[in-house]
């Protein structure tokens, strides 16, 4: 393709990770590679994604963080810096108006590069945005950046932000286990761990055992129907083990019929998206357990750290999120558009991995589920080969700057 000279816009969109910094660190480093072949001239942040977009919040981040220093401590910083969003953009037929509007503020801005840091929602932000821009003559290059903690994309190896909440789950889990085994009173402790339709972040609950030989008597995923009455005699055969039982579940465990375990305890409704709110899913248990067994039970919810303990992030996963982005600009500006940035997996033992990219319609709206391979057969717990597999993306340790204790964030 033609050399294709402009102004790019980056945004950030969804739940925030402990890794999309690092991604916008690494669309931010590749900007500069480009600049000495000048085909992008300004690179433009959008102010919380398409909402900030239509709104024409737009900020150059070119001279904000122009310096190393700035750059490093962004990759650092927990959260989407920029600002998030949680928009879906309208059926281009039904409303051919809204994508009139973007193109204009594209024109005006002399936008032909459009990056968007996102997950599942956000990549059908990026095909809608292909489809309309490809069907009109103005030419763009657009590019869907991966990011989501639940690892649930298709096309791609695993996503950026996976890494690190999975090792934030498998350390945190791993101290509950410990806290948990200093009494001989019998209980059970049921951590609630984030995950919609994917269990891959509840899988890496069991992380732990591959160091330290021991993991959650009981780890269940929404890839399985859940049933209260195999649970029950679940925790029954574990207390015949000891007394210290620690359940993993995901927030979206279902019954067999699809009513999620927690439908009726949060009443909050669904959002944008379609999508129902989830939470209380370790509140039911907890209260259902209490009635069955009688003993002490507690329930925690990880909640928000799963995705912000940039502390205790994971090297690997901060890596691979800078060089996602970085490899977005280099593939722009080479003439890739209408496309998602991959991680393929070259090997597990050594890890070796490249990035690629694959067309963002074949990606939008699916859901990329835990391999069967990797549930045991009862669907209690997960194999040693769904370990093998996670491993590699928690490995290392990052050295964010400290003061007086603290950590040091970069606030755009």
């Amino acid at each position: 393709m033609n050399t294709l000279f402009g102004n790019a816009a980056v945004g950030q969109s969804g739940g925030p990770t402990a890794a999309i910094n690092a991604t916008l660190a690494g669309v931010i480093r590749g900007f500069r590679e480009n600049l000495h072949g000048g085909c992008i001239k300004t690179l433009y942040g959008m102010r919380n994604g398409v909402e900030g977009l239509l709104e024409e919040r737009l900020i150059d981040l070119g001279g904000l963080l122009s310096s190393e220093d700035r750059l490093t401590m962004l990759e650092h910083t927990p959260a989407a810096a920029l600002g998030s969003c949680r928009k879906k953009l309208p059926d281009i037929k039904k409303d051919p108006g809204f994508y009139e509007r973007l193109l204009g503020i594209f024109k005006k801005y002399d936008i032909r590069y459009f990056f968007y840091i996102g997950g599942n929602d956000s990549m059908d932000t990026v095909a809608k945005l292909s489809e309309y821009t490809g069907s009109h003559e103005y030419d763009m290059r657009i590019i869907g950046i991966p990011k989501t903690i639940d690892n649930d994309l298709v096309g791609t190896d695993h996503t950026p932000g996976f890494g690190s909440a999975a090792k934030y789950i498998a350390t945190t889990v791993q101290e509950i286990i410990r806290d948990c085994a200093v009494y001989t009173t019998k209980a059970v402790t049921i951590v609630e761990i984030m995950g919609r339709d994917a269990g891959w972040l509840t899988a890496s609950a069991a992380l732990g055992r591959a160091v330290n030989g021991v993991g959650p008597d009981l780890i269940y995923l929404p890839e399985r129907p859940f049933s209260m009455e195999r649970f029950f005699e679940d925790l029954r055969r574990a207390h015949e083990k000891h007394p210290d039982v620690v359940v993993a579940v995901s927030e979206g465990i279902r019954y067999d019929d699809g009513r999620y375990v927690c439908e009726g305890a949060s009443g909050r409704g669904v959002d944008v998206f379609g999508h129902k709110a989830l939470s209380g899913t370790g509140k039911v248990l907890e209260f259902a357990v209490k009635d069955e067994l009688g003993c002490k039970v507690r329930s925690i919810e990880l909640n928000l750290p799963q995705r912000c303990a940039a502390h205790i992030a994971s090297a690997a996963d901060i890596e691979e999120a800078v060089s996602v982005g970085r490899e977005a600009v280099a593939a722009a500006a080479g003439g890739v558009t209408r496309q998602m940035m991959t991680i393929e997996r070259v090997s597990t033992t050594p890890y070796k991995y490249r990035i690629g990219h694959a067309d963002v319609s074949e990606i939008a709206n699916k859901v990329r589920k835990v391999n069967p391979e990797f549930i045991n057969d009862e669907g209690n717990n997960v194999t040693d080969a769904c370990v093998e597999y996670l491993l590699p993306l928690i490995v290392g340790q990052t050295h964010p700057v400290f003061d007086r204790g603290i950590p040091v964030h970069i606030i755009v």
